[in-house]
């Protein structure tokens, strides 16, 4: 054990002596949260539509309002001489709606009122977006115009609740996972290039011929690293509370002890790379691949698992930050407790474990070749 704590000594003096190198350990995942948690939006809003009303009544005008009020549209001048197919094609607007002649007269006489929407679904997520909205902004209207004391009633009124976001602020949602996909880069490369750097310029070979076993030296490693991985924790979680005025709510245990155990997993998955890639570059790009782009891409970080096409899907099974990132949304934002949570630290254990194992037998076997 003494060898051990004299190897996270030996660690954290050398990264305290490189100031830089710890500057940007402690600043970075915070640029990162900070630019990636408010420059990443789910909400659409100003999208700008364009009108071609043929009837010109006062119920096409009042239709027209409905749009106009809406935060999510804004209505453009269209051309007289242009049509509205032109207007998606010059992206002048993303969609058109066009209100044709005896519009009011139609719903004066109880008949239905056709009118034409035309969206431009080349984003196709924003397209889904706004035929929603578009559907609700008509079909308010359509209810407005009944009379008061009409009797026909719909059958089913849902009377919606927003829960734990209830103005559906998009920042709330990417902050949490921000703060997961942060942690799995930068703790994991620090300790990535610690050990390649020792491995590129030799200096390994000390450690080879010295009485310090594989698993003390690791155990060491990891020890001085999650210590810096810890400060970067709870410097984010000062980040989130002050930027996003985000804070831990319920049951702070199950957070506390996956974070623990999910930093564990991510250095050792640093420390792995490390010593199979004795190239600091190459090591590098290993961690961004496998330990930034996973977790960014196939772990919920910004659209549910289940959008992930089936043929990758099961991929995100082993990525940590999944399984981290509703811990993070659990305790930030919804409250949770050990219920719906309780396997997740036995399932970052394992994959931490793993990878500790492989980096472990990778040392030893090297170390008894030397």
């Amino acid at each position: 054990m003494k060898r051990i704590i004299a190897q996270a000594r030996k660690e954290i003096t050398q990264v305290w002596r490189d100031r830089l190198t710890l500057t940007l350990a402690l600043l970075l995942p915070l640029l990162l949260l900070a630019l990636m948690g408010t420059a990443i939006s789910l909400t659409v809003t100003d999208l700008p539509i364009v009108v071609q009303d043929l009837d010109k009544s006062p119920a096409s005008r009042a239709y027209i309002d409905a749009f106009r009020s809406s935060l999510t549209y804004r209505i453009v001048e269209m051309p007289n001489d242009e049509q509205p197919e032109q207007s998606l094609l010059s992206n002048r607007a993303r969609a058109a709606i066009i209100i044709p002649e005896h519009f009011e007269r139609d719903i004066q006489r109880g008949n239905v009122a056709q009118v034409q929407i035309l969206i431009d679904a080349s984003d196709a997520n924003t397209a889904n977006v706004m035929r929603g909205t578009t559907a609700a902004i008509t079909q308010t209207f359509s209810a407005s115009l009944r009379p008061p004391n009409a009797k026909l009633q719909l059958p089913i009124k849902a009377d919606v609740r927003l829960w734990f976001n209830p103005g559906r602020q998009s920042d709330k949602y990417i902050a949490p996972s921000m703060l997961a996909v942060g942690l799995a880069l930068f703790p994991p490369l620090l300790a990535a290039l610690a050990m390649s750097r020792e491995g590129e310029q030799k200096t390994i070979l000390q450690v080879y011929v010295s009485s310090i076993t594989a698993y003390e030296y690791i155990l060491g490693k990891l020890l001085a690293y999650m210590a810096i991985a810890l400060m970067e924790w709870f410097l984010s979680l000062l980040l989130v509370y002050f930027m996003f005025g985000l804070s831990i709510h319920g049951d702070p245990t199950p957070f506390i002890v996956c974070t623990v155990i999910y930093l564990f997993t991510n250095v050792s998955f640093g420390t792995m790379v490390g010593i199979a890639i004795p190239n600091q570059a190459a090591a590098i790009q290993a961690v961004q691949i496998v330990g930034f782009l996973l977790s960014y891409l196939l772990s919920g970080a910004i659209f549910p698992i289940s959008n992930i096409p089936s043929a990758i899907r099961w991929i995100s099974n082993f990525i940590p930050a999944r399984y981290y990132i509703v811990v993070v949304r659990d305790a930030l934002v919804r409250g949770g407790n050990w219920a719906s949570v309780w396997y997740f630290p036995f399932i970052l254990a394992a994959i931490g474990s793993f990878f500790f194992l492989v980096a472990w037998a990778k040392m030893r076997k090297m170390q008894v070749q030397a």
